[in-house]
């Protein structure tokens, strides 16, 4: 009890120097509020990134696998690249469920087409394209006019996630409708060609009619062709393909898989796994890890920045609060040495020391912690500012794809949706400077009182009493 009335009396009796230390803890404290809410808030958006980019990987034709294996240079390498790509073969449904059955997928989708033709409508024509051959030269028998692509949900319409593919009309329940039944969605040339309008049926030669609730248009490209890629591609559900698989198998399918892991730890496991279960070699397992970095990397560096900024705070902070606790104990030498004489033990002085120090720090770390809360929000907003209206751009962006249909959905919520962050400015103090934050600033505080006091507590170990009077005398 003793210990700490001293402590508050010489508190108050050195206010000047109390004061001095007080506005640097301030200072302190307030930086590290700050940068604590920074880092806290741009380590939750990378988190919030690395929740949309679902870790993903997909499987496609390695060509340069095969270009590597192969003499291009003489008939027989030809030949031989022939023959190897005539045995690779395409992938089947069967072959994605079996892959999909694995300790490491939580879940997967899929597109699935195949070619057709229809009596009904006629296909938007090729032989215009600039340097093109179109079909002048090939087997009418042999030419399918039309390309059905089945998704099996919303999360597999990657052409209309990253906007190659917007709805520019739309029925509004349909995607509600889409995956349950024999409904399409037809590019806006090919709509115009054939004057087909929402609610028109199709019918192909597979004895499959679909029903027309969306037409989409497609981004314009580089490319000399004066129609659309997708100017004779119908989208529809796995369901209808299914079905004209079941009819007619000698049809040529295709079938584009991703699946979705736990972690991106378990993809080299899960790819070794693949080709265990017979994947080709020729085939080639990709992730979107690079994908997600590339989103992350603006984060990261704000990241990098507040934990760069927090180490040079705590290492000047510390480096300050030695010098001004080395200029404390020489003006207080005396004191030291009386207290010494009269026998007050090395530990108990120490503790005295600590306590003034604590006490001053605590005071004034309460109020830069206030301080830096009311700082941190439009710092952090305004140092954040390209993420927040860039989430908020995508998802406007996204919605118009989908034909301003999706915002609502609740089947199919836009923050489902891969590569679709949800990130908000932070309107609250709460938001920002949290328990944690606290509980960090705290801790970092005890360990910068610590440091500081290293001079202190040697000093009053080293010293002498009577050498101490001696040299006052």
């Amino acid at each position: 009890m003793y210990i700490l009335k001293n402590a508050w009396l010489n508190i108050t009796k050195n206010k000047g120097r109390n004061i001095l230390i007080g506005c640097i803890i301030f200072i302190i404290s307030c930086a590290l509020t700050i940068t604590l809410a920074i880092k806290n808030t741009a380590s939750s958006l990378i988190k919030s990134y690395k929740d949309a980019y679902r870790v993903e990987t997909t499987i496609g034709f390695n060509r340069q696998s095969m270009k590597e294996n192969f003499d291009f240079t003489n008939q027989e390498g030809m030949n031989s690249m022939k023959d190897a790509f005539s045995n690779v073969g395409e992938l089947t449904k069967e072959d994605i469920d079996n892959y999909a059955d694995s300790e490491y997928v939580k879940d997967y989708y899929y597109t699935y087409s195949v070619s057709v033709n229809s009596d009904d409508i006629e296909p938007v024509s090729s032989d215009f394209s600039f340097g093109g051959r179109g079909g002048k030269d090939k087997n009418p028998d042999d030419i399918t006019n039309f390309t059905l692509m089945g998704y099996s949900s919303v999360d597999s319409m990657s052409e209309f996630i990253n906007g190659s593919y917007t709805m520019s009309d739309v029925l509004e329940d349909a995607f509600d409708i889409m995956f349950d039944g024999n409904y399409c969605l037809i590019n806006e040339e090919l709509a115009s060609l054939n004057d087909i309008s929402l609610g028109d049926e199709i019918s192909f030669s597979s004895d499959v009619s679909l029903t027309v609730v969306g037409i989409f248009s497609e981004k314009d490209d580089e490319s000399m062709n004066m129609f659309s890629a997708s100017a004779n591609t119908i989208i529809t559900n796995v369901n209808v393909i299914d079905s004209i698989h079941e009819d007619n198998t000698d049809l040529r399918f295709s079938v584009n898989p991703t699946f979705i892991l736990d972690s991106y730890s378990d993809i080299d496991a899960f790819s070794k796994e693949l080709y265990e279960k017979g994947l080709n070699e020729y085939f080639s397992v990709t992730t979107n890890e690079e994908e997600v970095s590339n989103a992350t990397s603006s984060v990261s560096n704000v990241l990098s920045f507040a934990t760069t900024f927090l180490v040079l705070t705590l290492i000047i902070g510390a480096f300050v609060l030695l010098i001004i606790n080395q200029i404390n104990i020489r003006e207080r030498k005396y004191e030291i040495g009386v207290l010494r004489t009269i026998g007050m033990k090395k530990s108990l002085l120490t503790l005295q020391f600590l306590i003034e120090l604590t006490i001053v720090a605590f005071i004034f770390l309460i109020m830069g912690a206030f301080a830096g809360s009311l700082l941190s929000k439009p710092v952090s907003n305004k140092l954040l500012q390209n993420e927040i209206e860039s989430s908020k751009e995508a998802k406007n962006e996204m919605n118009e794809n989908f034909g301003g249909h999706m915002m609502n959905d609740t089947n199919h919520s836009m923050n489902k949706i891969s590569g679709v962050v949800n990130i908000e400015a932070y309107d609250s103090i709460d938001a920002i400077v949290d328990f944690k934050v606290i509980i960090e600033l705290v801790g970092i505080c005890l360990v910068l009182i610590l440091v500081g006091s290293l001079t202190t507590i040697v000093s009053i170990q080293r010293f002498s009493p009577l050498e101490i009077l001696k040299e006052r005398s």
